[in-house]
């Protein structure tokens, strides 16, 4: 008998060290559950742009919105199913390796190899043509879960929420209990929020 297979989209900035945390939960839900994983692209910039943040915020996201639009000129070209391979390749530099900000272009033509893409994709970090595209994509996913929460957003089987926020990433059958009990609390008519402060700071392996 062949178990059917959820779907579960995934909204992500790759600049977000807790999104990132939290795809790679998602990769080893996929492994101990029935689940598949559809990536989408969201933006940081876009989420922060009429919110008043510290400009030192600020100058780093506006750097931000850069990858996003390199995904969004990917998935043009190729399909959606870009997207994550490349988030691969983007998240284990920006965040696991801790590649600079000054480095981002490289970062980025690296990634896009690395995926086996044409690293002169990169052109696009650019080009604000694809930021109608990224806008798009953003609204779908923020959409469903409201503008006061942030990436990454996962919505499946009809429920839509923000997070869960994690560090480290939980691995093996610990991932896909956490999954069982976002899953059902998320269900849930009327539930919208479960939380309790950060002690500790992203946890990379």
């Amino acid at each position: 008998m062949v178990t059917e297979r959820a779907r579960a989209d995934f909204w992500f900035d790759p600049f977000c060290p807790w999104a990132w945390l939290t795809s790679r939960w998602m990769i080893e839900v996929e492994k101990v559950r029935p689940v598949d994983t559809h990536w989408h692209i969201m933006s940081l910039y876009v989420l922060n742009e009429h919110k008043d943040i510290p400009q030192s915020y600020w100058d780093r996201l506006a750097r931000s919105i850069e990858p996003v639009r390199v995904l969004a000129a990917a998935a043009a070209e190729h399909g959606d199913g870009v997207l994550g391979p490349l988030y691969t390749e983007l998240g284990t530099r920006i965040h696991n390796e801790g590649r600079p900000l000054d480095e981002l272009r490289r970062t980025v033509e690296e990634s896009l190899e690395a995926a086996g893409l044409d690293p002169k994709l990169a052109d696009a970090m650019d080009d604000p043509s694809f930021d109608e595209a990224v806008r798009r994509s953003h609204d779908s996913g923020i959409g469903m879960v409201g503008d006061d929460v942030g990436t990454p957003i996962i919505s499946s089987g009809g429920a839509a929420f923000f997070g869960p926020v994690i560090s480290p990433t939980p691995k093996g059958e610990d991932a896909g209990r956490l999954w069982d009990g976002v899953s059902l609390v998320a269900g849930i008519d009327g539930f919208f929020e479960l939380k309790r402060s950060r002690t500790r700071n992203p946890i990379f392996d």
